[in-house]
């Protein structure tokens, strides 16, 4: 079951400090674009994944055309991709041992989620970081004690 509870959500966004965000966007009207710009201000490093604009730059960050092509690890992956899409990235988060799966709004996917929970993976579906991050109060990553 989805870690979708607000106590749940903070202490994940926490934790975190490295973000893979998959499908990431140039077009700054874009949701992923107003999420990563977000994010970074808050102090988050957001790796941008995206295999038509792997070897570009986004928001100062070098575009990844798949998770594992990342050359650090990452806390957490975050997916703005159509549900149907996702179960390739779901797989390889699995694989890379990620420990949080993160599914934007309107991103969702039952089974992909069950199966990265019983890998032992943290999943949050159906919610945005940039809106939980105000909700809730949470500090700036460099700010925190």
């Amino acid at each position: 079951m989805p870690s979708n509870k607000p106590d749940q959500m903070r202490a994940i966004l926490e934790r975190i400090h490295t973000i893979a965000l998959v499908g990431a966007s140039e077009k700054t009207n874009r949701p992923s674009h107003e999420v990563m710009e977000f994010m970074q201000q808050h102090g988050y490093r957001i790796i941008p994944v995206n295999p038509r604009l792997a070897g570009q730059k986004i928001l100062g960050e070098t575009v990844y055309g798949d998770i594992a092509s990342i050359p650090e690890p990452v806390d957490m992956v975050e997916l703005f991709l159509a549900p149907e899409r996702t179960d390739a990235v779901i797989d390889q988060a699995i694989e890379l041992k990620v420990p949080v799966l993160w599914l934007q709004i309107g991103v969702i996917n039952e089974a992909g989620a069950a199966r990265a929970e019983a890998a032992g993976l943290t999943v949050v579906m159906d919610r945005c970081p940039k809106q939980e991050i105000p909700r809730q109060g949470i500090p700036k990553v460099g700010a925190r004690a």
